[in-house]
C-alpha cells in the first residue's frame, strides 16, 4: 500500500476520533455541571446544621466540636456542599452575594452588628423567621428577629436547591 492511500483511509478514522472526544467531553462536562448542581441541596447544609446543635461556643473555634458564629457558618458550607467561605462574619459578608430581605431563602446567611461595615454575628437562615448560629449559648435555632440582634444585611454564600 502505498503512503497516499493509507494517509487517505486515516483522514475519516481521525475525523471520527476527534468526534468522539468531543462528544466523551461534552458529556462529561454536562454530567459535572449537573453532579454539582444537585450537590448543592439546602437539605445538605441543613442536616450538616442540625447535626451541631448543642455544640459549644468557642471564640476562634472552626469545628467540629466547639464553634464561634463565623466558624460554623464556614463548617457547615464546606461539609455539606464543599463550598469554602470566608473565615470571619465581616468577610462573609464581604465576600459573598447580598441579596434583600425580601429575596432571602433557607441557607442564606444573616448578619448582624453596628451596620454593614461593622458586622459582630452571622447565622444561617432556616425559614419561618428563625436561624441556626453560634453564640454564647451553642449552636442554636432562635429568631432572627430579637431584641438583642440589630440584623445588618443578608447574603446567598451558594445558589441551593430546595427538595421542599
Amino acid at each position: 500500500m502505498s503512503h497516499s492511500i493509507i494517509k487517505s483511509a486515516l483522514k475519516p478514522l481521525l475525523l471520527l476520533a476527534a468526534l468522539f472526544a468531543f462528544a466523551v467531553s461534552a458529556y462529561t462536562s454536562a454530567n459535572a455541571a449537573n453532579a454539582s448542581s444537585s450537590d448543592q441541596s439546602y437539605s445538605k447544609v441543613l442536616k450538616v446544621a442540625k447535626k451541631h446543635l448543642g455544640a459549644s461556643y468557642v471564640y476562634g473555634a472552626v469545628g467540629p466540636t466547639h464553634f464561634d458564629c463565623s466558624g460554623f457558618t464556614k463548617y457547615v458550607y464546606n461539609k455539606s456542599i464543599k463550598k469554602s467561605i470566608p473565615r470571619t462574619a465581616q468577610a462573609q459578608y464581604n465576600g459573598t452575594k447580598k441579596v434583600s430581605k425580601s429575596n432571602i431563602k433557607k441557607g442564606d446567611l444573616v448578619y448582624f452588628g453596628g451596620s454593614k461595615h461593622s458586622i459582630s454575628h452571622v447565622g444561617m437562615y432556616i425559614g419561618n423567621g428563625t436561624m441556626i448560629d453560634s453564640q454564647n449559648r451553642g449552636v442554636i435555632t432562635e429568631k432572627v428577629y430579637s431584641p438583642w440582634w440589630h440584623v445588618v444585611g443578608f447574603s446567598r454564600p451558594a445558589t441551593l436547591s430546595y427538595d421542599d
